[in-house]
């Protein structure tokens, strides 16, 4: 457990949940390097489905805002296991937010792009990506647990963000990225679907958004991802050609590449609402990307 040196007895600024995930250790980098009180607790430290558990270490750390980035993100497993997505990524945020309302505490909560159906119809609506205010309608089990958690987060009444990210990459843990950069070192070629548009979430980006967010008191819905539209090839594409790595990258079509969970063709996240609030930053999926691939 991490505790920036003030222990428990003194109120932490943030108490940071699944502190162990790829968003986690970057809210712990992040707060280490501004000396801002937090404690972090991975899911091994904090059962999120545990109430109790929940509670207990809500009264000993008595933050002023928790961080939620523990969730079920198993998105083929989750077709095969619906009970266990469900009781993570939605009752178990039900649970947290109210505990957190009940003693006045902010709440920050990520959710996932994969809320949305991504049709054709939707993206020629949504050019610029799906608004904060479309209503969700998840096509897998994965994006139906995340709208319910976020749903159940808006019933609880509790104060605070849910903010929604996409394609998430940043320099801990594994993401897509990174795994593309190390096949590339293993296979003569790499086969990556080229029909599901999107841009990516940055880690890094995320949390000096959330942090900013956070520090106005601000509440609901918000989008954090790039400018900009790619596709997963594109995305792996453009990762090889910054690190200098010849390997081809072959398009390939999502029915070319089948897999238990359906994904939404169509999964950008407007991002027009952070845009126009001063003080945020927004930048382009390449900027992002170039920025991560060279960060130790």
């Amino acid at each position: 457990m991490e505790t920036a040196g003030f222990g428990y007895l003194c109120a932490m600024r943030y108490l940071i949940l699944g502190a162990g995930g790829q968003l986690g250790q970057e809210w712990c980098h992040r707060l280490r390097e501004d000396g801002i009180p937090h404690q972090a607790l991975s899911s091994a430290d904090c059962d999120i489905t545990k109430s109790e558990e929940i509670a207990d270490f809500l009264d000993l750390v008595k933050p002023d805002t928790v961080v939620n980035c523990a969730a079920y993100t198993k998105v083929d497993k989750a077709e095969s296991e619906p009970e266990r997505a469900f009781l993570v990524n939605g009752m178990a945020v039900g649970r947290l937010a109210k505990a957190c309302a009940d003693r006045k505490i902010r709440l920050i909560h990520y959710s996932t792009d994969y809320v949305f159906t991504g049709s054709r119809e939707d993206a020629a609506r949504f050019r610029d990506g799906y608004p904060e205010d479309h209503d969700p309608a998840p096509i897998g089990t994965y994006g139906a647990s995340k709208a319910d958690g976020e749903r159940r987060f808006i019933e609880s009444g509790v104060d605070g963000l849910i903010i929604r990210v996409a394609w998430l990459c940043g320099r801990h843990g594994t993401n897509f990225v990174k795994t593309m950069l190390r096949l590339a070192g293993e296979r003569p070629e790499l086969r990556v679907v080229a029909d599901q548009r999107g841009s990516p979430s940055f880690t890094d980006n995320v949390v000096a958004n959330s942090l900013y967010l956070d520090s106005l008191g601000l509440s609901g819905i918000w989008h954090v991802a790039s400018t900009g539209v790619t596709t997963w090839h594109g995305l792996a594409s453009e990762a090889l050609r910054v690190k200098g790595i010849a390997t081809p990258v072959i398009p390939i079509t999502t029915a070319d590449f089948p897999t238990p969970a359906l994904r939404p063709a169509f999964s950008k996240l407007s991002v027009r609402k952070l845009e126009e609030l001063p003080g945020t930053r927004v930048e382009d999926w390449r900027v992002g990307l170039a920025r991560m691939l060279t960060q130790p």
